[in-house]
């Protein structure tokens, strides 16, 4: 007897062939089979939008490899990922093989361990049907979205643009966002700020003045502030009250694909689309010493925060091993999954918690690997222990009828913290130490000023917060939190400066049009109430024909209006000003939006179409001719660094030029293959090098 599974990834082939006899063979499908056709719409939408799908052109070689192998086996496992995705792969597949959709032959594995396959293996089930139908909404849905409006933003803007449920609302949002900093008018306020020591202190503490006659003072000029402080001159201050309590600071939750994504991205700078490749790279199972393949993290799309009780006390076991009983939590910690989440899958969490990242590390896995399992591993057994207890202390210091407040903190039982801390976008926990501080006691003045503030514009989305408002909002799920982002950056519609993401021209310009003749498909609620009839039929609440209906009706109509409202019109996309000159005739310099991205072009086309690449100085000299060395652009959008004097001098590298000099010939060293990496010297017959240490690891 032999049993064919048809996995997505050929990278778990290996994972699941080491649990598995030799009486199964392990194939993989490479994600989708079939899909609608490129060339037209694709969907009947007057025989209740019944899908035509057809193979997909380039997947013959492997559609002609599984249905021979088919042949050949007395079974077959269809064992796509553990989401609709999967479960619509595993229903293509079914038809492409003929097989019987009443056969219990799909299988998912929510973890690539021992037990996770033979838990999948043990438990087959027929096709999910409302999770196929849920993908089928969803994806006939996006198609008709796109291929209704797309042309119409070709026609009215320009060509290779793109409309999306999801994606012209994530849009919509920077551009909302980058509307109220144009439109936030700064606002001037003061402080009056206090240094203080205590009787026995060593370090002074700092605190604030909150009241003034017990009334909150208005500090809004210099004035207003000199006047307190005035009134504060050889004043004696007292400490008028002194309250101490205990708080209990309880451990984050682990991971779902958002907050992985969020806080990937503020401690180790992972793009989400990064941090995604890395996790399923961790999932699908990595060579481990002395192990073999290993999958090493759960399935990482997933909104849930529920742990099993079998990962729960295996947690406990190692933190009880390694801190104590004391670190164990006298009742179990529960997390509260939000309301419109999937709770088909546990919280991301490591699928040993006994292969610490040290053991890990020691394997043949990449730096990135390490990093994100290193933080997946923490955050999953910190999210198991007790809590952190406080002392914490709030004093009250009078003088000449103000009343200035300091706040501060002591560690009386370090719990969860003595492993992980989840990282914040403020400055934390004030770490005034006020233990020495007495009712009664006259303090010490070591300082006294008053600072000037103004009020701050809200900050432009990053990857994060933009992930983070998709949650909150319940707009896409899981598994379009990464294309949605990628989609907009790749259409040019949004652009990234530094870590913030903000608009381009045409972004605002598309958006705009949007805005006025589409305005339910640019929606936040109406998106998320979509997503949320999309939860019905996959919860068999809701048929997934009804959901499109409900949806055209509105849309068609919308769509009508526009033609109408637009017809003989069109939109220019302005183009962004320079401060340079056409080297050619003279005339400004303008940048635009081409098919590789932003290029330089003459103001005065069609007459003079000179163009050229945007440049950016990177601060390093040439090692060959001395002049600046340039960060550039190929036309594929790839990222190369080359001397500014070419074509003269051919200078060109992948290399990264650093601030840092050879010392044996004083050129720019460069460096190579990341942070892990080593620095160079480029200068012809030097050869100087370095490895890249832990002390250098932030140059």
């Amino acid at each position: 007897m032999s049993n064919l599974i048809i996995v997505e990834s050929p990278t778990k082939i290996k994972t699941i062939k080491r649990y598995l006899s030799g009486d199964y063979e392990v194939i993989a499908s490479r994600g989708h089979l079939r899909d609608l056709p490129k060339s037209k719409l694709g969907v009947d939408i007057e025989n209740n939008f019944e899908p035509h799908y057809i193979n997909i052109k380039d997947k013959e070689p492997i559609i002609k490899e599984i249905k021979k192998k088919a042949k050949k086996c007395d079974h077959v496992y269809l064992a796509g990922d553990p989401d609709r995705e999967g479960e619509a792969i595993s229903w293509h597949l079914a038809q492409i093989l003929g097989l019987d959709l009443n056969d219990a032959n799909r299988v998912t594995f929510k973890e690539l361990t021992a037990s996770g396959i033979k838990a999948g293996m043990e438990h087959p089930r027929q096709i999910d049907m409302n999770l196929v139908d849920a993908q089928q909404a969803r994806r006939v849905l996006d198609r008709i979205v796109g291929y209704k409006l797309s042309p119409f933003l070709w026609r009215k803007i320009r060509r290779g643009l793109s409309a999306g449920r999801v994606q012209s609302v994530a849009v919509k949002m920077i551009c909302d966002r980058e509307e109220e900093i144009r439109k936030f008018v700064s606002t001037e306020y003061w402080s009056v700020d206090a240094e203080f020591l205590a009787k026995g202190a060593k370090k002074p503490f700092s605190a604030k003045l909150e009241l003034v006659d017990g009334k909150k003072p208005e500090l809004l000029s210099k004035e207003q502030t000199d006047a307190a402080l005035e009134r504060l001159d050889g004043a004696v201050f007292t400490a008028a009250n002194v309250k101490k309590s205990v708080r209990r600071k309880s451990p984050a939750a682990p991971f779902t694909t958002s907050t992985l994504q969020q806080e990937a991205s503020r401690r180790l700078s992972f793009q989400a689309r990064r941090t995604m490749k890395v996790a399923q790279e961790l999932y699908e199972g990595l060579e481990i010493q002395d192990m073999g393949p290993v999958g090493l993290i759960t399935y990482m799309r997933t909104d849930s925060q529920r742990v099993s009780d079998e990962a729960r006390a295996q947690a406990y076991d190692f933190i009880k091993g390694k801190y104590g009983e004391n670190y164990i939590p006298e009742t179990p910690n529960k997390y509260k999954t939000k309301g419109n989440a999937q709770d088909a899958h546990e919280a991301i969490r490591p699928t040993h918690p006994e292969l610490t990242p040290d053991i890990v590390k020691r394997s043949d896995v990449t730096a990135d690997q390490y990093k994100l399992y290193k933080l997946i591993w923490e955050r999953f057994i910190a999210s198991q222990m007790a809590k952190c207890i406080m002392n914490t202390v709030s004093v009250d210091i009078e003088a000449a009828g103000c009343i200035f407040k300091a706040t501060g903190y002591s560690v009386k039982f370090d719990g969860f913290t003595a492993l992980y801390e989840e990282s914040r976008d403020d400055d934390g926990e004030p770490k005034n130490d006020l233990s020495a501080v007495k009712k009664g006691d006259e303090l010490q003045l070591k300082s006294l000023s008053g600072n000037q503030h103004f009020t701050q514009p809200p900050p432009r989305y990053t990857e994060a917060t933009l992930v983070k408002a998709f949650e909150e909002t319940g707009i896409g799920r899981p598994s379009t939190y990464v294309p949605t982002i990628t989609t907009i950056l790749a259409r040019n519609y949004v652009e990234r400066d530094g870590k913030q993401l903000k608009p381009s021209v045409l972004g605002e310009v598309t958006n705009q049009l949007m805005s006025e003749h589409f305005d339910k498909i640019v929606d936040v609620k109406f998106t998320a109430n979509m997503e949320n009839d999309l939860d019905k039929v996959e919860n068999g609440e809701m048929q997934w024909t009804d959901t499109l209906k409900e949806f055209y009706g509105e849309f068609e109509h919308e769509l009508e209006e526009a033609e109408v409202a637009m017809e003989g019109k069109r939109v220019k996309v302005p183009c962004e000003e320079t401060d340079q000159v056409c080297e050619v005739c003279g005339k400004p310099m303008v940048i635009k939006i081409g098919r590789f991205g932003k290029f330089m072009a003459c103001s005065g086309f069609p007459d003079c179409t000179f163009t050229k690449r945007i440049v950016q100085e990177t601060g390093g000299n040439c090692p060959y001719c001395g002049k600046k060395v340039l960060l550039k652009k190929s036309k594929k959008g790839k990222k190369y660094y080359g001397c500014e004097d070419n074509p003269n001098c051919r200078f060109m590298t992948w290399d990264v030029p650093m601030e840092d000099k050879c010392p044996k010939c004083g050129s720019t060293l460069f460096r190579k293959g990341g942070k892990n990496g080593k620095l160079v010297c480029h200068k012809e017959g030097c050869g100087y090098e370095k490895d890249l240490g832990e002390s250098d690891k932030d140059i």
